[in-house]
């Protein structure tokens, strides 16, 4: 593979696609009350998040013989260098979301469901800024307020 820059000008449909149904499975993270269903949804949003950018910088090079297949995050600690740790990050947790996918209860805690929807939303804005693009807002209903901001009643 090799890498081509962005241009948020230029980028193709499907660039756009992944970034729309990334922030879908974010939205349905931060708003599910099962544990499971965040942590796997946030991983999903992570991996549609990942997909995004090697759907604009990822170019398909003649195989010279015939190689193993390569998931995402290996796609993308080769394609985006910067990003490898993130890529990293995310694919130890593949196998936490496929028992969470499978019903297992005790797949993940509550803890690790939370940050992860953290994380998926902290890299879609790295995906969105690496683009070219203007990051998203963060979709988490649970923004810490300053100190200043709280109210002291009494």
């Amino acid at each position: 593979m090799t890498t081509t820059p962005s241009n948020p000008h230029v980028l193709p449909a499907t660039t756009h696609s992944y970034l729309a149904r990334a922030a879908e499975s974010l939205s349905e993270a931060v708003t599910s009350t099962e544990v499971t269903t965040r942590y796997a949804c946030a991983h999903v949003a992570a991996l549609r998040a990942a997909a995004a950018l090697l759907a604009a910088r990822a170019r398909p090079t003649v195989p010279t013989r015939r190689k193993p297949q390569k998931n995402a995050w290996v796609l993308l600690a080769e394609v985006v260098p910067e990003l490898a740790e993130w890529a990293g990050f995310f694919a130890a947790g593949a196998g936490k979301r496929a028992a969470a996918e499978a019903g297992s209860r005790r797949a993940v805690t509550e803890r690790e469901a939370d940050d992860l929807v953290r994380d998926a939303d902290r890299f879609l804005a790295v995906v969105e800024q690496s683009l070219g693009l203007v990051p998203h807002a963060p979709t988490l209903p649970y923004v810490v307020q300053p100190l200043h901001a709280v109210r002291r009643v009494g």
